[in-house]
């Protein structure tokens, strides 16, 4: 029993003590909270007097402080409501020092007019305004002015015929606030109206509620303003309005339509965690600087239409229940998808990106059989970026499967084609990275770790196996930046024995070396003008090899060589032939001297090698004055060989068909760039093949050298053509 009683006790005092602890926070938080309306003061007339008598000092600012008050601006008690903006009017407008309004925690029952308080003023320059304005506030005002006067000039020559409407034609005018002004937690239970109006000071709107919508057009915040946390009942405008300083809306709630079309943000603009339950209208808005939506939550539709994006869009985690419209606008910098959710499109179409702008996707989740991402053909697919395929293996085929069910074949391609550069990145990272469930501690502090690090490091491991890189991050010892150091060079797999591991290591090495081949000659199968052009700089590479063994034999006794006027003619057409072939790589190829590299890995070497021997050991055999490639005489004709061998047969009855290419004719020199078109394309308008008599070794495997690599080559040809040809395409991947 008593030890019930004590633990009974025991509970109280932890209760006791939790909530001591917790009560300053509870405070803290309690001041975020509307107000009941128990707690406000009624404003009367006097109460309003006194008040306006006594304004308070915050941070600098003079404010006249009517916080925690309940206004009444209803019609029913229109007598005050004059009174109440005629009083404020003339307290808020007098020379000098400005002052500010504080109505935070206060409740307006009936409309709140901003605009009434401030001063109309027209939008001219001149001398007029020097007795009112200070010059810092003269020259905010400046910002404005020339822009407004365009637009109106704009506006009026483009009339068809003159308009006798004065409004056209009267001085544009605008409501100027001069001071601070608060809102904090305010609510206005009848439309708030601040339009046309100028704040040349901070306005600080923070948890604001205005359940029957606010217009705000053609506003201008001099200074940053905040409406953290606000609530927007209604329709919200903000058409045509002008942010200065930065724009704070995060956690907003906007329940009914929001309408910032025309707007200008030249600051930071910051919507995180805000909430748009009705169609939300952001069309031909600029951004200036970063605008930031991450988290926010999309129930409708929404348009960003021929917006200017000159900073970066973040729309890290935001949610897409309806269309997001994107058309036409203009992308400076990268946009941000990153772990974002659409749930029905995504239109990006006729939009204009940037060279130092694309769309950063990974994370991002969308059903490619409801959910379509839309753009310009040829286009959306180059602009989509993933930095790493672990993770996003999904992401990426659910791409490619909604471009091909868009018919954009370019764009699905150009999507596969980054799934494979990101998997041969992995590839080459397992071949060179150092495995963090097997590496020594001297190995650790090698790649980036610090004595201590590598130690928790092996702690850890001996306790589990890191399963992914990010685990690493779950060391209190290794902090973000040096995962971010380290994490290119590091690998989580289980641990091998070393013949394994090397064995491992050999196999993942082939298959990176075959899958670089494949990127840097056709873009893994997606550009056929980039293996064109590897074709023919090859022909043309061959022909001149092929030509100079076997025309270029000997000088002494008897000189066995071509004349000039053939070598002239010769290097005309090589050098024609691989000007085409490195015009189409330098058009299509993402690092053309990377392409280059590996052909000249691939078709150089060997073939000059075997060159290299066959004139240092010199030609000493019969038929030397007769040439090595035999022409096939009974037909001449287009033909496509693809089953030829590059000898002739050792039938006598075939050898009587075959002769040898005719030096003496001035032409003769076409003959071994045709011979090296069927020898790797398989194409040509003669049947020419090696003769089997009296051939040198080092010829024959110069010739089935590159009849192996023009194997390979068909093969790849005919992979790329597959997957470039749309009605193909189609029937290849929708059997």
């Amino acid at each position: 029993m008593q030890s019930k009683v004590l633990a009974c006790l025991l509970s109280v005092a932890i209760a006791v003590l939790t909530f001591g602890v917790a009560l300053p926070a509870i405070a803290a938080n309690s001041a975020l909270l509307a107000i009941s309306p128990r707690d406000l003061t009624p404003l009367t007339l006097d109460l309003l007097q006194e008040r306006l008598r006594s304004p308070i000092a915050s941070e600098g600012n003079r404010l006249l402080d009517l916080r925690r008050m309940d206004i009444d601006l209803r019609p029913e008690n229109a007598a005050f409501r004059e009174q109440f903006y005629s009083l404020l009017q003339a307290h808020l407008q007098r020379p000098g020092a400005p002052m500010g309004l504080d109505l935070s925690y206060s409740q307006i029952q009936g409309d709140l007019s901003i605009s009434k308080l401030g001063l109309r003023v027209p939008f001219y320059d001149g001398e007029a305004l020097s007795p009112i304005f200070t010059p810092t506030e003269q020259a905010q005002l400046k910002r404005d002015r020339r822009r407004l006067y365009r637009l109106s000039t704009l506006s009026q020559s483009l009339l068809i015929t003159p308009t006798k409407d004065t409004t056209l034609t009267a001085p544009l005018q605008i409501t100027v606030f001069r001071g601070l002004l608060k809102l904090a937690q305010t609510r206005a239970t009848g439309a708030a109206d601040f339009s046309n109006t100028f704040f040349l000071n901070r306005v600080e709107a923070q948890g604001t509620q205005f359940p029957a919508g606010a217009n705000l057009t053609q506003v201008r915040f001099s200074l940053p303003v905040s409406f953290a946390s606000a609530n927007f009942g209604r329709g919200v405008q903000f058409r045509s309005s002008i942010f200065f300083g930065k724009a704070d809306f995060n956690q907003v709630q906007f329940q009914g339509e929001v309408n910032f079309q025309g707007s200008e943000f030249q600051a930071t603009a910051n919507f995180n965690q805000a909430v748009f339950d009705q169609p939300a209208n952001f069309s031909r808005v600029q951004w200036q600087g970063n605008a930031d939506f991450a988290q926010t939550h999309w129930r409708d539709q929404v348009q960003f239409s021929k917006g200017k994006f000159s900073q970066s869009l973040f729309l890290t985690d935001a949610t897409f229940e309806q269309a997001a419209l994107f058309r036409e606008a203009q992308f400076e910098r990268p946009v941000n998808l990153r772990g974002a959710t659409i749930l029905d499109r995504a239109d990006f179409s006729y939009c204009t990106f940037g060279a130092a702008a694309y769309l950063n996707v990974p994370g991002l989740r969308f059903d490619s059989d409801k959910v379509k991402i839309l753009g310009d053909p040829g286009q959306i697919g180059q602009v989509i970026s993933v930095p790493t395929l672990t993770g996003n293996e999904n992401l990426l085929r659910e791409l490619v499967r909604n471009f091909r069910r868009l018919e954009q074949i370019g764009d699905a391609n150009q999507v596969d084609y980054l799934r494979q550069r990101l998997r041969s990145r992995l590839v080459l990272q397992q071949i060179i990275g150092t495995n963090l469930n097997s590496a020594s501690a001297e190995r650790l502090q090698r790649i980036g770790f610090s004595e201590k690090q590598a130690d928790a490091l092996l702690l850890r491991r001996r306790q589990q196996p890191f399963r992914n890189r990010t685990e690493l991050l779950t060391l209190d010892e290794i902090g973000i930046a040096t995962y971010i150091n380290v994490r290119d060079r590091i690998i989580t797999t289980a641990p091998l024995p070393p013949l394994l591991d090397l064995l491992y290591r050999l196999s993942r090495a082939i298959t990176w070396l075959g899958l670089s081949l494949l990127l840097v000659l056709s873009r893994d199968g997606t550009s056929f003008w980039l293996i064109f052009g590897v074709g023919l700089v090859t022909v043309a590479y061959f022909s001149i090899l092929f030509w100079v063994s076997d025309r270029w034999r000997r000088r002494y006794p008897t000189p066995i060589l071509p004349t000039p006027e053939e070598t002239l003619w010769v290097m005309a057409l090589a050098t024609g032939l691989a000007a085409l072939g490195l015009t189409a790589i330098v058009q299509t190829a993402d690092r053309p001297a990377i392409t280059l590299l590996s052909w000249a890995i691939v078709a150089v070497p060997i073939p000059l090698l075997l060159l290299v021997l066959l004139y240092r050991q010199g030609r000493y055999h019969p038929l030397i004055d007769t040439s090595y490639f035999m022409e096939e005489g009974t037909l001449r004709q287009l033909r496509i060989l693809i089953g030829r061998l590059p000898t002739i047969p050792r039938y006598p009855l075939f050898r009587e068909r075959y002769l040898p290419i005719p030096w003496q004719k001035r032409w003769n020199w076409l003959n071994y760039f045709d011979f090296s078109f069927n020898n790797f394309l398989r194409f040509g308008f003669n049947d020419l093949r090696m003769r089997d008599e009296h051939l040198p070794g080092l010829i024959a495997t110069l010739v089935w050298y590159q009849w192996t690599l023009g194997t390979l080559y068909i093969a790849l040809l005919l992979w790329t053509l597959s997957r470039t040809i749309p009605g193909l395409n189609l029937l290849i991947y929708f059997k």
